[in-house]
Formats: structure tokens, sequence, C-alpha cells
């Protein structure tokens, strides 16, 4: 029942990062510098892949059984969607750079919940 809730973060992450996208082409192109608008849209775009990613592990528990490691990669990537992105998304929209120094953290959360994930299917005696 816990990974199914991540398929529906996944889902709803995916609807976020669609109207973040949006936003930033419409109301943010004449507001932020170029950089600001790049560095917006690194995180939409890290945002859409791991939403993606929440909604596969999703897939994945209910195709090869549900453990704890899946159950921990979800929770890493989910975690790693609001410190990558959320990092971004605050620096390019306030210029506070120091809040770039979170965005690493969530960088690390998506390379274990991507490893987690990885583990989990080698472990799988699904076939």
């Amino acid at each position: 029942m816990l990974l199914k809730n991540y398929a529906v973060y996944g889902a709803f992450h995916a609807l976020l990062a669609v109207a973040s996208g949006a936003f930033g082409a419409h109301g943010l192109r004449n507001l932020l510098s170029e950089h600001m608008l790049s560095v917006y849209e690194t995180g939409v775009r890290y945002h859409f892949y791991h939403a993606i990613g929440l909604v596969l592990i999703a897939l994945a528990a209910d195709r090869f059984g549900g453990g704890r490691s899946l159950l921990t990669a979800a929770r890493m990537l989910h975690t790693g969607i609001f410190l990558f992105s959320g990092s971004l998304y605050a620096l390019s929209l306030s210029g506070v750079t120091k809040l770039g120094m979170i965005t690493p953290l969530g960088g690390l959360a998506f390379i274990v919940g991507w490893g987690l994930f990885a583990v989990a299917l080698i472990r799988s005696k699904a076939h």
C-alpha cells in the first residue's frame, strides 16, 4: 500500500513539473535572467524525471513485490525532488545563491534512490 502511494505522489509530481515548466516558460521568461531561467528549467527537468521514477518504482513493486529497498528508493526520490528541484526553484526565484548548497543533498538522494532501485531489481526473484 505504501508503494502505491508513491505512484500517486509520482503522478502528482509530474503534474507539478508540467505546471512549473509552463509557469517558467510563460510567466518567468521576461522576469529572470537567462542563467536563472536555466537554473529553474534544470529543476523542472529533474522534477519530471524523478516523478516518472516514482511511478516506475511503484510499478516495479507491483510486478516484483515491494520490499524495503524499493520503499526506501521511493522515499529517496521523493526527498530528492524537494531538495534538488525545490532548492533550484527557490534559488532562481529568490536570487539567494546560498540555497544552492541544498541542491547536492537532493542529488545525493537521487543517486541513493536509483541505486536502491537497482539493488531491489537485482535481488528480485520474479522473472
